[in-house]
Formats: structure tokens, sequence, C-alpha cells
């Protein structure tokens, strides 16, 4: 006899006499289609990860990556040598709003993660209704994508909520050929480019789609696909203009980061990506399986009566793993399974809506049930324990002491210059963690497109003020630091101690290397030289000696 999985008969007395603890969970789902509990299941996500990441970093910065997107977004430019220009577009808009601080930035992430679950909802509720629509959602929130990668607002975690909704564009253009939809698909699906070159996948996926689906006739023989492409094109033409002009260094810096693999290493990563993947997805399956139960047997008759739409986010799906898998192993590229995590939402919408059984409530409860104490126990449990795991285990990337370096320098600026701090340079996190954690808010110094080399600053520069930071072991970092002493006029060379601190309890320590070449115009402080090593003077106040 099999094993009965979803536990049917217990299933049926419990939806018939339910016990006392499950009766507040049984009235939620009924505002489902009543409109208010998929906004107060979205507040609810956003509010206990952010109680999360409150605890989980109170000892640590900011992310680097978090750090080099608020850099880019404060000037606004149609691309950068980097990264196209979309997550620099959001954040500066958001900073318009909210200031600068790091709980600011954990809930534009949050946001993010909330608008991509809203838009799953949008397509999912296209196909199915009640229950169903918040068990899509709910074995999403399963998924690491939607809280430890979306946890650093960067150029992977902007297409979280793009992806999704130029989905819905697409689908609704393909099914009703109106060119109003059309003109949507086209503009986020290009919306989606200026998120990340990545997103060609998606676009493409949606050629495939509706070149391979059986109603692909009706589709190119209506306006929709031209309107689509026209959108398209005119929503990225300013980008497509600056790449024209700029020498394309977006493109220059994808190929030299990530080709040059071989065929053996290129297959391995490809291997290595559709394992992420499946591991991505492992527990919300091992959730579904669950449910379904014994009638997972039905899974082949369903997929054959999958109507039009889903049918239509299948192909989809198929496209943006298949051509990833290809594209890497043709060029010879890496391919990290995390590039594709904004694409993990068709496993959930395709499993719940494509399934031509109704899920009872007892599934729906058990599955809320799970979500909230994982969410509960990841916040009350592991982020303490990470907390103080960072603070006795600094990160790699050194953003434990990101905030009191920015200070400390600050601090000693304005021992030397009544004026504001205006350039910083160095080390690219410690720079852009300077122009963020600094009262004074210093650009960011380096041009980006000579971002991974060490050209000295301009003598223009150093005369209006300017300073960098280096962490004592980056030797390259150091030596460029030397160089550039030597064309300025006059300098001060400083060494302190950044130490990390969880709520007063001292961590680690790192040493941090200063160079401060003030304005022109400004005069040595009293008492020193023009070019001083104040390097066994200074310290941190709460630095060991």
């Amino acid at each position: 006899m099999p094993i009965d999985f979803a536990f049917s008969a217990m299933a049926a007395r419990s939806d018939n006499a339910p016990a006392r603890w499950r009766r507040p969970f049984l009235k939620w789902p009924d505002g489902i289609e009543a409109g208010w509990a998929i906004p107060l299941l979205l507040a609810g996500f956003v509010a206990i990860w952010m109680v999360f990441l409150t605890i989980a970093y109170v000892g640590g910065d900011l992310h680097p990556d978090v750090l080099e997107t608020w850099t880019l977004g404060r000037h606004f430019e149609w691309g950068y040598p980097k990264h196209p220009p979309l997550m620099g577009w959001v954040a500066r808009v958001w900073t318009s709003v909210f200031p600068l601080a790091d709980w600011s930035f954990q809930l534009l992430a949050m946001t993010n993660a909330a608008v991509a679950l809203w838009s799953f909802d949008l397509i999912s509720r296209c196909f199915v209704r009640g229950d169903k629509r918040v068990v899509v959602l709910l074995l999403l929130m399963l998924l690491p994508a939607y809280q430890f990668h979306a946890q650093r607002f960067n150029a992977n975690t902007v297409l979280l909520a793009v992806w999704p909704l130029a989905t819905y564009c697409f689908w609704r253009s393909f099914e009703t050929r109106h060119l109003g939809w059309a003109a949507a698909a086209g503009a986020i699906a290009a919306i989606a480019m200026l998120g990340k070159y990545y997103s060609i996948f998606l676009v493409g996926s949606f050629v495939f789609a509706a070149i391979v689906h059986p109603e692909r006739r009706g589709y190119f023989g209506s306006l929709a696909p031209w309107v689509s492409t026209i959108a398209g094109l005119i929503v990225l033409g300013p980008h497509l203009h600056w790449l024209a002009t700029t020498g394309v260094t977006p493109f220059e810096y994808a190929l030299a980061a990530h080709a040059g693999v071989g065929f053996g290493q290129s297959l391995i990563e490809a291997l290595n990506f559709l394992l992420g993947l499946a591991a991505s997805v492992m527990i919300a399956a091992v959730a579904w399986v669950m449910i379904a139960g014994y009638r997972l047997k039905r899974f082949p008759d369903d997929f054959k009566a999958m109507n039009s739409g889903l049918l239509l986010l299948f192909l989809i799906s198929i496209g943006t793993i298949a051509f990833p898998v290809m594209t890497a192993l043709t060029l010879g590229t890496d391919l990290p399974s995390l590039w594709a995590l904004q694409g993990l939402f068709f496993f959930g919408v395709l499993i719940v809506c494509g399934a031509g059984y109704p899920i009872e409530r007892f599934y729906s409860v058990n599955l809320t049930v799970l979500v909230t104490s994982v969410a509960l126990v990841a916040t009350l449990v592991a982020a303490p324990i990470h907390a103080v795991y960072r603070n006795s285990h600094p990160f790699e990337e050194g953003h434990n002491f990101y905030r009191s370096s920015a200070l400390e320098l600050t601090k000693l600026w304005h021992e030397l210059s009544d004026e504001p701090l205006s350039a910083v340079s160095g080390d690219d996190a410690l720079a852009f963690a300077t122009a963020f954690y600094s009262p004074d808010h210093p650009v960011y110094a380096k041009p980006f497109a000579y971002q991974y080399t060490w050209g000295l600053p301009r003598q223009t520069t150093l005369e209006k003020g300017w300073a960098s930071l280096c962490f004592v072991e980056q030797h390259d970092c150091i030596d460029w630091m030397t160089k550039t002493a030597a064309r300025a006029e006059r300098f001060y060379r400083f060494d302190f101690v950044a130490q990390a601190n969880l709520l007063g309890w001292p961590g680690p320590s790192r040493g941090i290397a200063a160079l401060i070449v003030p304005p022109g115009k400004e005069t040595p402080a009293p008492g020193t030289s023009e070019a001083e090593d104040f390097s066994a003077k200074r310290r941190t106040p709460d630095a060991p000696e």
C-alpha cells in the first residue's frame, strides 16, 4: 500500500473539526479574494525579515555591492562602465525619499522582494483562486532568493521584481494581442535589460516561447510583437546611444570578469548552475510533495491538460534555464546559479496553477505555519547567532569596519581642514563606505572605467582636497598610496585601527592606512610639517594600544 504523504484522511478530519490552534489560521485565507489577505501577508513578510536583517547585521555595515549601487546612483547616467544603470537609478530615487542609513537600504531590499512576490500573485490569480494563490506565494517564500539573496540590493536582485512583471505583461500581450499590453511587455523587458544584460535570456525566452507555442500564428499575425519591439527599443534607445559613444565598457567588463573559461570548466560551471538552482527549490519542492501526496501521479495528465497561458509560461521557463547553459558552453564563461534566481518563480506558479485538483485548507494552513516558523526561527535564533559569530569572525570584505573607518577619516580630515571632505578613493569598499557613512558624503573619486587599475589621481583632484583609505595588508593599495603621496605638494599619512563592535562588545580589529591631501589653500596644522606621518599617534578610541 503506497504511503500517503499528503495525509489525506487527516486533512479531511482537520477541515471538518479543526484543532483550536489552527482556527486563527483558517480565517485569513478567506480574505484572499476579498483583497486584504495577500497585502497582509506581504507586509508581514517585509516586517519579519526587516527584523532579521536588523538583528543579524547589528554589528556589520552594508555590503560593498549595496554601497557601490548607491555610489553609482549619485550621478544620473544612461549607463555605467560596469553595469547597466537601473540599480543606480532605483537607489537614487529611493534615497531622495528615505535617509542614508542601513535600515533604509534593508527596507529597499525587502520592498523589492515583496514587489516580486506581488508580481507572482498577479500571474497566479489569472489561473487560480483562493488557497492556491497563497500556496504559490508561500512556496516561493521558502526559496532563499527572496530573503537571503534579496538582502543585497545590486544588479542581480534588482531583477527579482522586474522579471515577473515583464513576464506578466508578455503573457497578457500574447493572450490578448492588446497593443497596450504589447507596449508594456516591450518596455518592461527593456527595463530588465537596463538592470542586467543577463536579461537577454528572458527576452530570448519570450521569442522562443512565442515561436514554439501552438498559437504563434495568431500572435505573429498581429501588431503585438512589433509594438513590443518598438517600445523596447524606445526605452533602450538612450542606453544604446550611450554604449555606442562610450565603447561598450560593460561588455568589456563582463568578458574580462567571466569569459576565458575552457569547455571542461564551463561544463562544470553549467552543471553547478543546474545543481544550485535545484538546491534552491529543494525545500519548497519537498513541501509541495507533502501537499500533493498520491496526487503526484496525476502530473502527466495535468501536464497534457495545461492551458495556453501556462504552456507559454512553461516554455519561457525552459528558455531561462537552457539558454544560459548553452551560452556558457558555447562562449566558455562561468555561470553562477545566483544569476538565475529571479526566474525561479516559474517553479511555484507552474506546479500549483497546473495542478488539476484543489488544495484543501489543511495544507494551506500547514504551509503558512511552516513559512512563519522558518521566519521566526531565522529571526529569533539564527540572526543573533549570526551577529555574535560575525563579531568574532569578521566579514571577508571587511564591512565590520566601514562605518568606524569612515568616521575616523572624517575626524582626521577636519583636524586639518575647515572644508568638508569632498573626494575619497583607495580601496573601493572603504571608499564607497566613506562616501556613504561620512557626514560629509564625499564623492568616490576614481572613475569607474578605471576601477580595477591603480591610476594616480590628477593634480587638479589633489589640489581640491582628497583622501584615501586602504587596509594595511593591501600591498597594492599601499604602494599606490605611496606613489600618490609623492605627487602631492603636502600630505598627511595616518595609520589607525578599526575595531568590530557588537552593542559594546569588542571584536577583532583591523589596521587602516589613510592618506589626506588637504585643499591647496589650506595651511598646515600648527606644529606639523607638510608631510608628517602620524601613524604612531592616531588610534581609534576603543582600539588597544
